[in-house]
């Protein structure tokens, strides 16, 4: 039942809708909502603050397979981010499928970031090939990061 279409006043949720949402741990909800906050404020910097800086990162080849420019990319990827941090959130039911598609965002965006170190671009504070390297590092961690806070823990 929709908690929005309760006639009786009452906030709590059913059991009905408690056995829908998958279980989880408190380190696993914190990493989860840590990770949707950086998600949306990475999104909403794609469209307003940080726009050219994230134009660094997209491959040369993106804009001349596909009928998109720089800019485009940058707006739709930011979309994207601020929908998936959203629906880390917010979606506890579906927070599994939501961390998987995360993960695999994060997958499809890397060779933006290898593109950034390859090409020598400096964007934020990756000025040097060691910063831009260092950063590539950290790319797995996010893509184990999205589906472990959002997994279902393990009994034991």
């Amino acid at each position: 039942m929709d908690p929005a279409a309760r006639t009786d006043g009452s906030d709590e949720t059913s059991s009905d809708e408690k056995s829908c949402i998958p279980p989880t741990t408190a380190p696993r909800t914190i990493a989860r909502l840590a990770l949707a906050a950086a998600m949306v404020f990475a999104g909403l910097s794609h469209l307003f603050w940080a726009r050219n800086d994230f134009r660094a990162q997209v491959p040369t080849s993106l804009t001349e397979s596909l009928p998109i420019d720089e800019d485009g990319v940058v707006m739709a990827s930011g979309g994207v981010e601020i929908a998936l941090g959203a629906g880390l959130a917010l979606l506890r039911r579906d927070r599994v499928t939501v961390g998987r598609l995360l993960a695999l965002f994060f997958v499809a965006v890397f060779p933006g970031n290898i593109a950034q170190y390859v090409n020598r671009r400096s964007a934020f504070t990756l000025d040097t090939d060691r910063k831009r390297f260092v950063r590539l590092l950290f790319q797995p961690l996010l893509v184990a990061w999205a589906p472990w806070s959002t997994a279902v823990p393990r009994k034991k």
